[in-house]
């Protein structure tokens, strides 16, 4: 049987990883600046991560929700303790397109409506609603179209203004990314934000803030939402809440009533994801990683602004997109070559750098000092 593509790879086999660091299978050292798509935020192979997971899987890995698993309380509790959001309910799933789904659904049990608002250069996942509201058409299945999700430009005030005249008590919801990962890094303004949350309240749609990339303590606050100092309806995460471990979550507010049987799911939640989940707050708590994201972040966007070749750097933390000219498209690939530095990229010319949130200074000036030599080679 063959295995069906799903990402240009990179002929490189991952065997060995540490903190920000990994190894391939001749021992060779790479810098780790994507985390696999902004998954690892505590860093690989965490020592408080392994033990956690170890000491559950002796006890139990999985069993389904028919069962008490206490071990999800405790992850809503320090969940909502650290994410300020202590007075939301959590329904725990597996992944970010899922948690999307269930947000989107949610919204319309809510209060018993069709249409969505998304944005142009939105990725929300690859499930039936969640693609829906992905403005990518190559990955919108026939079976998937529908006219019940209406697409703004990103960060346009009147736009939105426009479509909440037209459509008015139509919309069930309205789904944005506080930053946009695929769509370039491109950073929705407090502005915007507080528009949105403005209308919602009028009209009585659902703020739904997707946190799959941008959450989690990667932007220096927990959801990057929280820089403009708004509070949505729905929170949705994944990615980094499990360091590699499948889970995904919906955090939702106390005005929000879901009743039982709702949502459901199999393995969210599992003993297993819950320890890994857990792990991950401890440490960003014991080793205050969000202050580091922040930190590290500001420097290397300070630092990059300075690079007189780059046409834009964007982002907040450890959440950048390096925007480059064409003629330099080829510097992603030749900083993996050549340098030995995992970055990602969104279309062919920005860098996507998505860092352990426990990157150091010294990772940083050791990417600053191989992109300039990358740079000057062109």
């Amino acid at each position: 049987m063959n295995l069906f593509d799903v990402y240009p790879i990179n002929p490189i086999a991952v065997t060995k990883a540490k903190g920000s660091i990994v190894w391939d299978a001749d021992g060779n050292e790479y810098l780790d600046l994507y985390g696999g798509h902004a998954v690892i935020s505590i860093g690989h192979t965490h020592p408080h991560y392994i033990r956690r997971i170890t000491e559950q899987l002796n006890q139990i890995g999985f069993y389904s929700n028919s069962i008490e698993i206490p071990l999800q309380r405790q992850l809503a509790d320090l969940l909502g303790s650290v994410s300020g959001k202590s007075d939301f309910q959590l329904f725990l799933c597996n992944s970010g397109a899922e948690a999307n789904e269930n947000a989107l659904k949610l919204a319309s049990f809510h209060n018993g409506r069709k249409k969505v608002i998304a944005f142009k250069g939105a990725f929300h996942g690859r499930t039936s609603l969640a693609v829906a509201a992905t403005d990518n058409p190559k990955i919108i299945a026939p079976v998937n179209e529908t006219s019940n999700v209406v697409f703004l430009p990103f960060n346009d005030e009147e736009a939105l203004e426009s479509a909440f005249a037209a459509f008015g008590e139509e919309i069930a919801s309205v789904i944005i990314e506080g930053i946009q990962g695929v769509g370039g890094i491109q950073v929705a303004s407090p502005q915007f934000l507080k528009k949105i949350r403005a209308l919602t309240e009028e009209y009585g749609a659902v703020f739904i803030a997707d946190s799959v990339q941008c959450g989690y303590g990667r932007t220096g606050n927990f959801y990057a939402h929280d820089h403009a100092e708004v509070e949505a309806d729905i929170y949705s995460m994944a990615k980094g809440m499990g360091n590699g471990f499948p889970i995904g979550a919906i955090a939702i507010s106390p005005k929000i009533k879901p009743w039982f049987g709702m949502l459901g799911t199999t393995f969210g939640g599992n003993h297993l994801a819950c320890a890994a989940a857990l792990a991950v707050l401890e440490v960003m708590q014991q080793e205050d990683l969000m202050r580091n994201a922040a930190d590290v972040g500001a420097y290397l966007i300070n630092e990059l602004r300075a690079f007189d070749r780059i046409q834009e750097v964007r982002g907040m933390g450890l959440m950048i997109g390096i925007d480059l000219p064409a003629e330099l498209n080829m510097v992603k690939r030749d900083l993996l070559v050549k340098n030995r530095i995992f970055t990602g990229e969104a279309k062919p010319n920005v860098i996507r750098l998505l860092p352990a949130l426990s990157m150091s200074k010294l990772h940083a000036d050791r990417f600053l000092e191989a992109f300039d030599e990358r740079l000057k080679n062109f």
